[in-house]
Formats: structure tokens, sequence, C-alpha cells
């Protein structure tokens, strides 16, 4: 704080050196700049954005605002996956429609499907941390009202789905564990809620733009 300070008087001081308070223009570097006369002495005057200084935090409320935070930066890094995943979803999901009586169709478009996905995506989430990776299964079953489990079960069969939840289990996941914003995942919500509200416009286009993507596959 007593940097800021100094710094701040050291930089009136310079201003104040002016001949006059609003200088005349010169040339393209020239800065116009407020003044007040006290008595005989010309000050330069600037606006600087408020400045607070807050207290040490206890270190238990230090933690715990630790822990918010990280929790933040990882919800907002993992969010526009589940916008994703929930319009490639969706997207499946009337496709498949087509192929109920032809199995080998079917096979062969999910392999398509997974095929894009890795192309597009496998090296960024494998990237991601086990609390990253977490927090993707339970903001995918908020933004699609399916469980992870139940999504492998349907696209790739029950051996799969009960492979890859026993592999969640071994990093203290679930893939079954249903999204609870009114409890459990509350601070998650409150983080989403926020998350949403910043940023709307971009997630609207993002939405727009894999719905424009999922018909250029269509045809």
């Amino acid at each position: 704080m007593r940097k800021i300070i100094t710094y701040i008087l050291v930089l009136l001081t310079l201003l104040a050196k002016a001949d006059y308070s609003y200088a005349q223009p010169r040339g393209n570097d020239t800065i116009l700049l407020g003044g007040i006369v006290v008595d005989k002495d010309t000050f330069a005057m600037v606006f600087l954005e408020d400045f607070y200084l807050t207290g040490k935090l206890p270190r238990h409320l230090a933690k715990q605002r630790e822990a918010y935070n990280r929790l933040r930066y990882n919800i907002y890094k993992v969010y526009p996956y589940a916008i994703i995943a929930a319009e490639v979803l969706k997207d499946v999901d009337v496709n498949l429609t087509k192929y109920e009586d032809d199995r080998k169709k079917r096979k062969e478009y999910l392999k398509s499907v997974e095929k894009e996905l890795n192309r597009r995506f496998k090296g960024e989430l494998e990237n991601m941390t086990i609390s990253q990776g977490q927090l993707l299964v339970k903001l995918i079953n908020r933004q699609t009202g399916k469980n992870c489990y139940g999504i492998i079960k349907e696209l790739k069969g029950g051996f799969s789905a009960v492979v890859w939840q026993s592999v969640a289990l071994i990093f203290n996941n679930s893939l079954k564990r249903e999204y609870d914003p009114y409890d459990r995942d509350k601070e998650i919500e409150n983080i989403v809620v926020e998350l949403e509200a910043n940023y709307y416009y971009k997630y609207k286009y993002q939405r727009q733009n894999a719905l424009i993507q999922q018909s250029r596959r269509k045809t």
C-alpha cells in the first residue's frame, strides 16, 4: 500500500510541472489533463480507480476462498464441453431413430461420431485433471438430463458402461450420480448460473454453431 501511495505522489508531482492546467495540442503524443489551482500553484488532476485493501483472512477462510476459486476456474474450463456434449447427444438421439432396425448402420454411425469427437477433443480431454473430469460428468448430467452411465450404456452397451463406471470409482467418481443443484451441487449450480449470465451470448452462439455443424454432417 505504501508503494502505491508513493507512486501516485510521484506521478502527481511530475504532472504538476506542466506550465498550464490544460495542455494545448502540439502533436500526436499530447494528452489533455484537467487541473486544479491551489494559491498560485497548478496541479494536474487525475482520476484513479478505487482501490480496496482488506485484512488478511483467517487460515480456514483463506482455504475456503482458495477452494472456491479453484472450483470456479474448473467449471469455467469444462462447461463449454458439457454444452457441446449436450448438442452432440441430441443429434445422436435423432439419428439413431433412423437406424432402429439396422444394427450395422447404427454401429457404423456411432463409430463415425466417436471418431469425429476423438479427432476434435481427445487431446484436450486427456489433459483434464481428475477434479475437472468429475465436474464434466456432473455438468453433462445437468445439460442432458441423463447420467453418463446411462449414456454409455445406451450408446456402447452395458458391458462398456460397467467398465467405465469401475474406472470412475477408482478416481472417487460415479457415472451414475445425479446432478443435485439444490443440495450437494448447489455451489456448482450458483457458479454455472453466474457463468451463463455473464457469457449468455457466447454460449448462445456456441449452441447455434453446434447446430450448424450437425446439419452439415446430416447432408
